[in-house]
């Protein structure tokens, strides 16, 4: 079940695209098809595919010559089954092993070993081999295994009885046992000429030992000097330890002076209180801060809510207010009419005469066209005062429109300089970084550099401190410039003196009131050592490791002022919230900013007010090209902005022109309204015989007053109205304004404490840098005690040696007067000596190194040529017995191979034999068709075709009987038959 062929697949190979998956199935297979069908085609792929070379498969001398013309790679795939107790790492491979195969256009080739599930186990060939060897897969070396149609030509071809058993040896692996026996037979014959040259060494390394030995023997004399330079050694050992110990009683001394000085242990603990009660009062002055911020944060949204209000209830009371006006022009009007009625009624009443009748009919039909017309021209009137009333109030919001847009426009145009300043900044800082800062800046510098040169500085001040750091990530950068704020424009200062002479020369390069910090710092050669009060985080940088800083001195104003090593910098806001909010903030941090540039507290959390930085950034092309588009951007709000200004003068204009128009309407039509009434009183004041009927005057003197009634009521309803919103009105104004008293009061508050909070920061920076200075210097004490006692230890230690050493040269102690220097000399005059006596007799020392070398290499020699010797003699004994079982193997195989052939022949009614002559290497075939009586055996050649072709198959079946592999092909086997 192992090792079985289940499927191959080609692509691109040979003269195909794609050729297959084919499926096969466990016993045996045959491949039919037209000529060029690829039938030799997947016999190739599966030698090449398993590793076999291309001359191999008599198709090729190279591998990319089975690349299908026009493609640049091929491909073979071939599945092999992988199952029951022979399988090979079934745990890695399943029950299938996918070996694929991709050949290159250079003719290289690349393995890649799967599991049934596709995954990929190895790409080593030194796999591939692996599981052919464990499969007993011999694709390349065994005819047998896989037969082509040159082999096949070949063998059936060959005359010679030769040929055939050295296919017999191949097919059964017998000659690969023979070639090795040969292979061992020559290191057998190797190794015994090894041990003849070994004997010859052997001697002569026998006969140098023993000059050795003698010359060593002889060796007798300056044995007496030798004992007395033992003695001065011994001395000369304890001599040594007595001096050291000398020269450690003064550093003990020294050690316990230095700790029992305790002054910077008191300095430190004293400065450690006062840290703690600046940093209590700046919590405290924190807290309150805090507590008013967030009063006015409450305060801020109530007060825009009642500026809303307010808005809307006087936009309310100026609407109801142009109606109740209208009512009350009315009344007055109906009013005056009222009085006039009733005066025409009084003067008709007190008329005695009368009229003729047709007159008087004349008379009252006029006074009815009349009475007609002018109520036409009143109705005319009222709807003219409605169409007033409603082009006021669209101008009224026109204009307050105007007024809003034209605030908005001022701000987008105040932006657009703002921002052409700062792109006019960048192009300049092109040429000149400085001028990114101020375009007085680089004259400020230079300034400053001549005075220093003058020598009115004791040490050239440094600045402004954004030119002298630069972000490693330019993500971080706006990190970095909303932390420092102002401080990118400060400079440094080493002393007061250069302080005041800085100031006098700031007052005539910057513009007032724009005056940057200035921070004063004893210059030093080395940054502070922060480690101990740093921040330390595994995946966000501090401030200070954030930055490149172009002077020590920039980073320990910075580190002073600001505690950069100290804050954490974090790209991501929710991150950023997580670190400093969702658990207890790292150790030593208390603030922490985005990538966004937003300040981030354990408890609070202040969003950025610009997007980009100013000062800072390294990619200036960037800035200018982001520049430029914002630009763009506000040129074209402007000029929307402009155009829709535009539109709403237009509309105010004609708003107002209809206005106009309709007041000039309704003066003619109230010019018309004093006509007809005159005409009307006229015709009314005529002679005092004209009857008069009083009753219509009555009447319409009624109606009158029934409209007069009509108008005062919705007038006062709307009064009452106006009345009730204009209170609402004052209380939400006084409302509003309470809201802004308690703002501004609040806003009042948190000034001094943020001044509080200033100087309580300043406090509490000023008490931990006076605390680090101590700490330094308690550092620099402890470090020098340890220094010290690493110098005692060491000497300790040095003792210790110097004893051990004494006491291995001489066990026992002794008091020895005199001084190294002495025993030194002695001991020379003494080697001197014995130097003079051995050049008489020889270096004692060398002679026994000689002894010893020769005494070495000869036992060494001795040994190696023995164990040669039983090597040999093992190897005759292994070599004997396998290959006395090695002829039973191949008489065992030759029997078995007999016998398959026999029983094949007769299937088909033949008989035959196979003779093997193993003295000579020769093998020959003989065949008897039919029965024995009637035909005599011979050879095949003598046999027809159809009876060579069953009897070669035999043969061929014969051999696969006694050879073990998974599987075996034979392509087109009978086409040379």
């Amino acid at each position: 079940e192992v090792g079985i062929i289940e499927s191959i697949q080609l692509k691109n190979f040979m003269c195909h695209s794609n050729l297959g998956p084919f499926q096969f199935g466990s016993n045996i297979n045959f491949v039919v098809g037209s000529n060029g069908s690829g039938k030799s085609s997947i016999l190739t792929a599966l030698i090449v595919g398993l590793g076999g070379k291309a001359t191999a498969t008599n198709r090729g001398s190279s591998l990319k010559m089975f690349i299908r013309d026009g493609e640049t790679s091929a491909d073979i795939s071939i599945t092999l089954r992988n199952q029951g107790r022979d399988a090979f790492k079934p745990e890695k491979y399943g029950n299938s092993i996918i070996v694929n195969q991709h050949i290159n256009q250079d003719g290289s080739r690349s393995y890649k070993l799967k599991s049934k599930s596709g995954n990929i186990v190895s790409s080593k060939k030194e796999e591939l081999l692996r599981i052919l060897d464990h499969f007993n897969i011999q694709v390349v070396d065994n005819p047998v295994s896989i037969l082509t149609q040159e082999m096949s030509k070949q063998f059936l071809q060959t005359k010679s009885e030769s040929d055939k058993y050295k296919f017999f040896m191949k097919a059964t692996q017998l000659e690969q046992m023979k070639e090795d026996y040969s292979c061992i037979v020559k290191t057998q014959e190797n190794t015994r000429i090894q041990i003849e040259q070994g004997g010859e060494r052997l001697e002569e390394l026998k006969q140098l030992y023993l000059e050795k030995r003698e010359l060593y023997k002889s060796i007798a004399f300056v044995n007496d000097m030798r004992n007395h330079l033992e003695d001065l050694k011994h001395q000369m050992a304890w001599a040594v330890v007595s001096e050291m110990e000398k020269e450690m009683e003064p550093i003990k001394e020294g050690i316990k002076a230095e700790e029992a000085n305790t002054d910077f242990i008191r300095k430190v603990e004293e400065w450690k209180v006062k840290v703690k009660e600046a940093e209590q009062k700046y919590k405290a002055v924190q807290d309150r801060l805090e507590t008013v911020s967030e009063e006015a944060q409450a305060l801020h949204p109530q007060c825009i809510s009642l500026k809303a209000e307010v808005q809307a209830k006087r936009k309310a009371v100026n609407e109801i207010e142009v109606v109740y006006n209208r009512f009350r022009t009315e009344l007055k009007r109906l009013g005056k009419d009222d009085e006039q009625l009733c005066k025409r009624i009084e003067e008709l009443k007190s008329s005695a005469n009368q009229v003729p009748a047709p007159e008087k009919l004349e008379r009252q039909r006029k006074l009815a066209h009349l009475r007609e017309q002018l109520k036409a021209f009143r109705d005319e009137e009222i709807m003219l005062g409605q169409q007033m009333d409603q082009f006021q109030q669209a101008i009224y919001k026109c204009r307050e429109e105007h007024a809003r847009l034209r605030r908005e426009n001022s701000d987008v145009q105040q932006a657009l300089d703002a921002k052409q300043k700062q792109l006019r900044e960048l192009k300049d800082s092109k040429t000149d970084t400085l001028k990114r800062f101020g375009p007085y800046i680089p004259g400020f510098v230079e300034a400053v550099d001549i005075a220093y040169k003058q020598g009115r500085f004791k040490q050239k001040p440094l600045g402004p401190i954004g030119a002298f750091i630069h972000a490693k990530d330019p993500e971080l950068t706006l990190a970095v410039e909303a932390c420092l704020k102002g401080l990118v424009h400060a400079f440094c200062c080493d002393n007061h003196s250069d302080e005041r002479t800085l100031q006098l020369l700031m007052s005539k390069h910057y513009p007032p009131g724009q005056r940057p910090q200035i921070i004063v710092n004893k210059f030093q050669n080395k940054m502070y050592d922060v480690r101990q009060s740093a921040v330390h985080h595994p995946e966000f940088p501090s401030v200070l490791t954030a930055l490149e800083i172009d002077h020590v001195m920039v980073a320990n104003c910075l580190i002073d002022v600001r505690g950069i090593e100290k804050i954490l910098l974090i790209k991501s806001s929710r991150r950023a919230r997580e670190v400093m909010q969702s658990s207890r903030p790292p150790a030593n941090c208390k603030e922490a900013f985005t990538g966004e540039g937003d300040h981030v507290f354990e408890r609070r959390y202040y969003s950025c007010s610009y997007a980009r930085p100013k000062y800072l950034s390294q990619d200036v092309e960037g800035e200018i090209s982001h520049l430029d588009k914002e630009i763009e951007n506000k040129r074209a709000q402007l000029a929307e902005s402009q155009h829709r200004l535009y539109s709403i003068e237009n509309e105010i204009r004609q708003n107002e022109d209809h206005l106009y128009g309709h007041r000039r309407h309704q003066k003619e039509i109230q010019l018309k309204i004093r006509t007809a009434n005159a005409e009307i009183v006229d015709l009314e004041n005529m002679e005092e015989h004209q009857s008069v009927d009083i009753s219509l005057l009555q009447d319409e003197a009624e109606e009158n007053r029934a409209k007069m009634e009509s108008v005062k009521q919705d007038m006062q309803l709307q009064g009452k109205k106006m009345e009730e919103l204009k209170n609402i009105l004052q209380e939400t104004e006084k409302k509003l304004k309470e809201v802004k008293e308690k703002i501004q009061h609040v806003e009042d508050i948190a000034g001094p404490i943020k001044e509080e909070l200033n100087q309580a920061e300043s406090e509490m920076e000023n008490s931990k840098r006076r605390l680090l200075h101590w700490e330094d210097k308690q550092k620099e004490h402890l470090s020098c005690i340890k220094k010290h006692k690493e110098l005692l230890a060491a000497k300790e230690k040095e003792l210790e040696v110097k004893t051990a050493q004494a006491t291995q040269i001489y066990s026992e102690r002794i008091k020895v007067s005199r001084t190294v220097k002495s025993l030194d000399a002695e001991m020379n005059r003494l080697r001197d000596k014995i130097r003079s006596e051995t050049s008489i007799h020889g270096n004692r020392e060398e002679i026994i190194q000689q002894f010893l070398d020769a005494k070495e290499r000869y036992e060494d020699a001795s040994s190696k040529v023995k164990n040669l010797k039983k090597f040999i003699k093992v190897l005759e004994e292994i070599m004997t017995e396998r290959f006395k079982v090695y002829r039973q193997f191949l008489s065992f195989l030759s029997m078995r191979c007999k016998l398959s052939f026999e029983k094949l022949l007769h299937i088909r009614g033949c008989s035959g034999k196979i003779i093997f002559d193993h003295k000579n290497e020769t093998l020959s075939i003989t065949v008897q068709s039919g029965e024995e009586d009637k035909a005599s055996l011979t050879d095949l050649r003598s046999l027809s075709g159809g009876e060579r072709t069953f009897s070669t198959v035999c043969y061929i079946l014969s051999l696969w009987n006694i050879t073990d592999s998974p599987f075996r092909c034979l392509d087109e086997f009978d086409v040379y038959m």
